[in-house]
Order: structure tokens, then sequence, then C-alpha cells
């Protein structure tokens, strides 16, 4: 048995997990860099990927530099904080998908 749901979910996890990635390195960088420091921030850039059997998923296509600006530490935690909600959501709808599955392998049973 196969859910798309459960893919759907699994790769927009691996996307927001990687958007996360993408904003710890910014801060690390700013970190590194001081205050005085000059540092490109980098932006997640995602896209939808439609596999041969129609399936569509959301994964992280790269990053791009955003220039003339600075890594500002408040923009990160808000970039922080979207990527761990849209994480969060995904993880609950993987949860949905995986009670599916499981009351619908009890219904087999009976």
């Amino acid at each position: 048995m196969r859910l798309e749901l459960l893919d759907a979910a699994a790769g927009s996890m691996d996307a927001q997990r990687a958007a996360l990635d993408v904003a710890a390195r910014n801060v690390a960088a700013a970190q590194a860099a001081g205050p005085n420091g000059d540092y490109a921030r980098m932006i997640p850039e995602f896209r939808v990927v439609e596999s041969s059997d129609g399936d569509v998923s959301v994964a992280l296509s790269g990053t791009r530099m955003q220039r003339g600006t600075n890594v500002d530490m408040l923009t990160e935690m808000i970039a922080v904080m979207n990527a761990s909600r849209a994480y969060e959501s995904d993880a609950a709808i993987f949860d949905v998908g995986k009670t599916l599955a499981e009351k619908t392998l009890d219904l087999e049973r009976l």
C-alpha cells in the first residue's frame, strides 16, 4: 500500500529542514563576520517536482545569494520560525496519513 499523502508530507519536511539549514548557515556566517563584516544572505529556493507516475512533491532546488544586503538576525529568526512552523504542519499531516494507513489496515483485518 502506498499513500501519496505520506510521500508529499515527507518531501515537504525535507525541504523545510533544508530551509532551516540555510537560515542556520546565514546566522553562523553573520556571527563569524562580526558587526562590521559583509556577508550576502542566502535564500532557499523551492520547486515542485512531478515524477513519471504523476506524484507531485516539493523539493529544495538550491539557494541564491541576495545581493546588497547583509544577514539580519531578526530576518533570519523569522525565517527559522516560518520553516519550523511549516515543518510542524507537515509532520502533523504525516501523522494523519500514518493514522489513516493504520485504520485502513485495521479494516482489512476485519
